[in-house]
């Protein structure tokens, strides 16, 4: 009898204990069917779309040692989220979730899914997907301190209501919730439980995901192919439909932009970007161009603005004195090279985050080169002009090296080299392949990195300023800046409830690190430029408010907006043959452009 009680008491709390939680009676569900189409009804599937990059990725893998690279994206954004940001509107849209919801909270989102969401294993997507995305994230064996950190202090937990409803819980409230708990899935039934083999593990593995392409093929230092799944679950929803439409992606490894141009000229390659003035102004003025195969166009975006510039490392004995940082600042002619170098296309990168709206200082203005500050700062240090004319102090010449990996850069680094030698600062500079170059700054082995970063809709300085992440190998803080008021700000940010508490915290870091003076910012292109070939097609207006290309073939967001068309392959085909030609074609498209001075 005893036992009797006892196993009901047990079954009482088992069930009591693994009951499923309840969703809020009064939940207002939120979905949006409203907003512009920016796909063109048009478009049709079918062609192989080629491209290329300059090295092959060290790791397919998306965390740990050298997953950061160029590719990464690639394999990120045929991973989708449960919601997603219209390009124009910035509204939320949907992609895994059909609806989302926002409690009282203010930390707490809930989601229903798509129930036809699948991987690409055919798998369906759960709820306990997100879940497991947490224990991914936070997990020691994928060796990516900066994803578990966020997933640890940015989000506190994923509640399951059932296989397709789920509320993602963040630690605090904090405005913009959306843009922080609109996770992707992470599949279990691929990953399982993990353990200290796992960077070696999956270095090359193909994880299931859920976008329109998955990886068909690839060979090692060579190319990776991408297959459009034809059955795509969201293939036909609001947002997806009429985009991604080439049937393969072929990314091959091209380790010289030079030669990535003669590629294009034989339509190796279908599409090139001309940001460079020199590609725009000069060498597309070839018999593809002016025969009409190849048509041009200009596209002005109004977006974030990367953060382009010199990162100094303060870990090297020469720059850890400020006035050595600002000095070095006062050296670089940047408004030389946009001049003479860039044609006046490009404008001045006042600081690292322009482009975000009341996040952005517009008051700070970068430092300008000027030769009697540098001369000021220098002597005020204790330095002096050795017989050669560069600094020195204490047996340390102002030598350093620049590291940097696009070779068209050069003749900007040329410029700035020549201009710096007046101010008493020898720049050598060292060029190497993408992954090399790569390597080294995150090995935190540089002097000066000539480098940019990608964006995102806030303005994001943990990785790249707090010190929890100076003085360590694999992290984004390539200045190795080390500041407790820094941190004191950033914490601050991080942990701000209010936005315009946000703002203001955002203001005041964006002043402290131009006090700092560890980055010195270049260039700002706000706009894109291509060329490609006629069979390749696009919408009108040719892309979004916040496109970056034109022909970028997987983002959720604006990318797969072209499409291949057969009639215009073959009749080009048959034009170069014949030696016909047709109109050449430059499209300058405005519809978006920023408002700004030169």
């Amino acid at each position: 009898m005893f036992s009797k009680v006892v196993i009901a008491l047990v079954l009482f709390w088992q069930t009591t204990a693994f009951a499923a939680p309840e969703l809020p009676k009064d939940i207002e569900w939120l979905t949006n069917d409203t907003d512009l189409i920016y796909a063109a009804p048009e478009a049709k599937t079918g062609g192989t779309f080629n491209t290329s990059i300059l090295s092959f990725p060290p790791t397919f893998r998306v965390v740990g040692p050298d997953s950061n690279s160029s590719f990464r994206s690639d394999v990120l954004d045929n991973q989708l989220s449960l919601i997603g940001i219209h390009p124009n509107t910035e509204n939320i849209t949907p992609e895994l979730a059909t609806h989302w919801a926002f409690d009282k909270d203010k930390k707490t989102m809930y989601f229903k899914l798509n129930p036809k969401a699948i991987w690409s294993d055919g798998k369906p997507v759960t709820a306990d997907d997100f879940v497991y995305t947490l224990e991914f994230m936070r997990s020691e064996h994928i060796v990516a301190p900066w994803y578990n950190d966020y997933y640890t202090k940015e989000i506190d937990k994923v509640i399951v209501y059932d296989d397709h409803t789920l509320a993602v819980v963040s630690s605090k409230p904090v405005p913009d919730l959306h843009l922080i708990l609109g996770i992707q899935p992470t599949p279990r039934h691929f990953y399982g439980k993990l353990d200290k083999d796992f960077t070696q593990k999956y270095n090359w593995e193909i994880a299931p995901n859920t976008g329109a392409y998955q990886i068909s093929d690839f060979k090692k230092g060579k190319y990776v192919k991408f297959k459009r799944k034809e059955d795509w679950w969201a293939k036909d929803l609001r947002y997806f439909k009429n985009r991604f439409n080439a049937d393969t992606v072929m990314i091959t490894v091209i380790r010289d932009f030079n030669m990535m141009w003669e590629y294009f000229k034989k339509a190796k390659q279908d599409v090139f970007a001309l940001n460079f003035p020199e590609y725009w102004h000069d060498k597309s003025k070839t018999p593809v161009v002016e025969n009409g195969y190849v048509y041009k166009i200009w596209f002005f975006n109004d977006t974030q603005q990367s953060a382009t510039g010199l990162w100094l490392n303060q870990d090297r004995e020469i720059f850890k004195e400020k006035n050595v940082r600002y000095a070095f600042a006062h050296a670089m002619n940047i408004e030389k090279v946009i001049e003479q170098v860039l044609r006046n296309d490009y404008f001045r990168l006042e600081q690292g985050f322009m482009g975000y709206g009341a996040y952005s200082d517009t008051t700070i203005k970068a430092r300008r080169f000027d030769l009697d500050k540098v001369e000021s700062y220098m002597k005020e240090s204790g330095w002096k002009k050795g017989s050669d004319g560069i600094w020195e102090k204490n047996g340390l010449r102002f030598s350093v090296e620049v590291t940097y990996n696009v070779e068209e850069h050069t003749p900007r680094l040329v410029v700035l080299k020549e201009e710096a030698k007046k101010a008493g600062i020898e720049l050598r500079l060292q060029k190497l392949d993408p992954s090399a170059s790569y390597k080294k700054v995150m090995e935190k082995k540089h002097d000066v990195a000539w480098s940019g970063w990608s964006t995102s809709l806030r303005p994001q300085y943990w990785e790249h300023f707090h010190s929890a992440n100076a003085h360590k190998p694999q992290t984004n803080n390539i200045t190795n800046t080390d500041d407790p008021e820094m941190d004191k700000l950033i914490d601050s940010y991080r942990n701000s409830l209010e936005e315009k508490e946000r703002i203001a915290l955002s203001l005041k870091i964006q002043q402290k690190i131009h006090e700092i003076g560890s980055f010195v910012p270049t260039f700002m292109v706000p706009y894109v430029r291509q060329a490609y070939w006629r069979w390749w097609k696009l919408p009108t207006p040719a892309g979004t408010k916040h496109s970056g290309d034109l022909f970028d073939p997987f983002g959720s967001a604006a990318g797969g907006l072209f499409w291949f068309d057969e009639t215009a392959y073959k009749e080009t085909q048959e034009a170069m043959k014949s030696g016909k030609s047709f109109p050449p074609v430059t499209s300058i498209d405005e519809t978006y452009k920023m408002k700004l001075g030169n």
